[in-house]
Formats: C-alpha cells, structure tokens, sequence
C-alpha cells in the first residue's frame, strides 16, 4: 500500500489510487460508521477521504506513519471538522445583534439637538465644581470612584455635589426633560 501512496505521489498513477480506493475505501467508510456517522455521510467522508489522498500523496510520509495509519487519519479528521460544522450555530437574520438600530426621524432629531443645547446652557449656570463633575460623569463617562480620585475629593464629596448639581439641572430645565 505505501508503494500505491508513492506511485500516486510522484506519478498521478490512476491504477494505483484505483486498487488503493478498492480496498480502503469500504474500511474508511465503516471506520466512520463506528465512529457515529450515518451511512450517508459515511460514504460521502469516506469518498472525500479517499479525494483528499488523491490531492496530498505527496505529503505521505513512509517514515512517520504506514499507509493505512496515514489515510484512516485523513479520514477522521474529516469526520471531526464535519463535527464542528453540525455544531456552528446558524444564522439568525432576526438576531438583534445583526438588526441594524432605527433611523432617528428628522423631527426628532432636532428635538434631540435642542434638548442637548439647554441642557449645555444649564450646566454653564451650575458653580464651577458641580458643572466639572456633571461633565466627568455623563459626558466621560467615569464612575463616582474614579471622579473623586481624579478630583482629589472624598466620595461623597463627589456624590453631594452630583446631587445639587442634579436638582439645580433640573429645576433650571423645569418640565422640558
């Protein structure tokens, strides 16, 4: 067998890939019947196992493994990538993940640009260091701990100037939130 390996290899040798896939082919499908394939797949692994030994001859090594070693081994790892495939999720057009977010309406999105402008022109009106850790936590998005280290504040200094900042926002802005 290994010299049938070695005339594919190194001459394209039909007659020998046609006694090699006689007599592995029908081994190779039963080795992936036992292996859990149904008939079907068997069949269809069993003949791209033998496809794939056509291709990669040339990458037979006599010294490393025996013929029959090498192409069970092609065999099984086709079995496992076709595994692999079963148990890839599919895909889910209707998944959120790839629903892409509704356009803003124009309308609304000149709402959303006046309501930003009032909101800038009442923290401007805040004192100085309610309006600095207004901007650190919404507009940078830093938590209270990170705010009061940056600041060299105590928490809760932090925190109560978040509260009166808050209340003063509010009151300035009335009902328009």
């Amino acid at each position: 067998m290994t010299e049938l390996l070695v005339r594919i290899a190194e001459h394209r040798d039909k007659d020998a890939f046609s006694q090699l896939y006689a007599h592995y082919a029908p081994r190779v499908k039963s080795y992936l019947m036992r292996q859990g394939a149904d008939q079907a797949s068997a069949q269809e692994l069993s003949q791209e196992a033998m496809v794939s030994v056509w291709r990669k001859a040339d990458r037979f090594d006599s010294t490393k493994a025996s013929a029959g070693t090498w192409i069970f081994t092609v065999a099984r790892n086709l079995r496992i990538d076709a595994l692999r495939k079963e148990k890839r999720p599919s895909f889910d057009p209707d998944d959120p993940a790839f629903v892409p977010a509704a356009e803003v309406a124009p309308d609304q999105f000149v709402e959303v640009g006046e309501t930003q402008t009032k909101i800038k022109a009442a923290i401007a009106e805040l004192p100085e260091d309610q309006a600095e850790v207004i901007r650190l936590s919404f507009y940078h998005d830093k938590p209270h701990g990170e705010i009061a280290e940056y600041l060299d504040l105590p928490l809760g200094t932090v925190k109560s100037r978040l509260r009166l900042a808050m209340r003063r926002l509010r009151m300035a802005l009335g009902e328009e939130l």
